[in-house]
């Protein structure tokens, strides 16, 4: 059955509930928790959209999801994941349906996700139309892409307003290593132009020169497990990316800067210090980064190979630092860098870590694990972890009010959490496509039990029950002026 097929079932279904009687969703005894705000209430849904929400709803003619002793939150957005991506070295294993699937079983109700490189001297437009082809008839949560800068002259430059204006591609990636990373000219240029845009540059910053300065020195030294891959990825490496970047953007006229997959804590004190002097700079971190350390590369049998991204996995001081950001607010958000591979996939680094594809899967235990490790062990107030995983990049992105709140008249996007639920983490109860998780074996307290996208129930007790090609592409609009300069409310 193909998407349009698909969509029109459920229109079908939809209209059949109406003639029924049941053209409504009540959610009753609902702890709701928005991120300024808990109330006990509840919520109708009608045509995918939040109609009302009261202590008390009748309702007869709805259907009813009893929610008594669990939590109703905005559905989760992840702000940066990786499906259908050619890293050079191999193909990800995860593709618009299979990780999106992921997706909506983790609570995530939207996605927005990196594109890949496109052709040497390709236009923006053109990974935009290759990443819509991508996704049209897979997806199963709602979606967009932040647009991909690999080189800069003044086409592409021109090219970033229609991206904006037209196109609803409100955010823009740009990498200080890799094959097509962008010298300091190059970085000042897009962030003049995407200041004008008010859209943001999501910034991968490492030291280009020094990673191969010192892959080469332990390359050369027969250094060549996957502990040198953290190795030759200091902390330092980020740091002083992060430092070049802020003081760029200042130079371009204090324009929006999105640091993505913060890993360290020297980074974080250069965003603080940003922030301080009214730098509109932003942070995200990922579970990965809070919860696992540099000593899984030491794994035997080349199972350090499975936790090679970049940046590299750091020690318990580095987590610390991470969790007080979080805390504090200096860390906007939390996304997971879903970037899935199999462990064979994997093991093409197990004579050079350099050949090992970069990433790890990661989009359906976000939510999980930051409900478990931050609320339930007292590290984050439950509004602010709907703040970090839904409400702050909603209003970061450009979805806000649509996404990342439920209030009237916005979005449907559910989900119901069993605070009490614990479950132990294994790839084999997961859904992407990956045949390993980095997180096997911990235990969390608090799963999502039911998801919601515009009103339809996606996912259901850890079982997918939605369609591919449900999800729709959501056009974003640009950095509302409040964040302009750096807000912390």
């Amino acid at each position: 059955m193909s998407a349009a097929e698909k969509n029109a079932q459920i229109n079908s279904d939809n209209n059949l509930a109406k003639e029924g009687g049941k053209c409504a969703t009540l959610i009753k005894n609902a702890t709701l928790v928005n991120a300024d705000s808990t109330s006990h209430v509840d919520i109708l849904i009608e045509d995918g959209k939040i109609a009302e929400i009261a202590p008390s709803i009748f309702r007869p003619d709805a259907e009813q999801i009893d929610a008594f002793g669990k939590y109703v939150m905005p559905g989760g957005i992840d702000a940066h994941t990786h499906f259908n991506i050619d890293v050079g070295l191999a193909q990800s294993c995860d593709d618009f349906e299979s990780g999106t699937i992921a997706a909506a079983c983790g609570g995530t109700t939207t996605i927005i996700d990196h594109m890949g490189f496109g052709p040497e001297g390709c236009n923006l437009h053109h990974q935009l139309a290759r990443y819509h082809a991508f996704a049209a008839d897979k997806a199963v949560v709602d979606y967009s892409f932040h647009g991909v800068i690999q080189h800069v002259d003044d086409s592409i430059l021109d090219e970033m307003e229609s991206m904006v204006l037209q196109e609803g591609i409100s955010s823009f990636k740009l990498y200080l290593t890799y094959k097509h990373k962008l010298n300091d000219g190059e970085v000042l240029r897009v962030l003049e132009r995407l200041g004008q845009l008010d859209a943001l540059a999501c910034v991968h910053p490492e030291n280009d020169q020094a990673i191969s300065w010192l892959q080469q020195k332990y390359i050369s030294q027969g250094n060549t497990g996957p502990i040198y891959h953290a190795l030759s990825r200091p902390p330092e490496c980020e740091a002083e990316a992060i430092a070049r970047m802020i003081n760029l953007a200042a130079i371009a006229g204090n324009a929006p800067l999105y640091i993505v997959h913060l890993s360290n804590g020297p980074g974080l004190d250069y965003i603080r210090l940003s922030q301080q002097e009214g730098q509109p700079v932003f942070a995200e971190t990922c579970p990965q980064y809070l919860t696992l350390d540099i000593g899984r590369y030491n794994e035997p049998e080349m199972g350090g190979l499975k936790y090679i991204m970049s940046p590299p996995l750091r020690d318990m001081d580095h987590q610390n630092s991470l969790w007080q950001g979080l805390q504090d607010g200096s860390i906007s958000t939390v996304a997971t860098d879903h970037c899935s591979f199999t462990f064979e996939q994997k093991l093409s680094g197990r004579n050079d870590f350099r050949m090992c594809p970069g990433g790890a899967p990661g989009v359906e235990t976000r939510m999980p694990l930051m409900f478990s490790e931050g609320v339930m062990k007292g590290k984050l107030g439950i509004n602010r972890f709907v703040d970090i995983t839904s409400t702050r990049p909603a209003k970061l992105f450009g979805l806000y009010p649509r996404k990342g709140v439920v209030r009237e008249g916005a979005d449907a996007d559910l989900v119901i959490f069993d605070p009490d639920r614990c479950v132990r983490i294994t790839q084999r109860h997961l859904h992407g496509n990956s045949d390993y998780s980095p997180f096997e074996g911990m235990e969390v307290r608090g799963w999502p039990v039911l998801t919601m996208v515009r009103g339809q129930i996606v996912a259901k007790d850890g079982q997918f029950v939605g369609a591919p090609g449900y999800g729709e592409f959501l056009k974003r609009s640009g950095l509302p002026e409040e964040y302009h300069f750096f807000q912390t409310a």
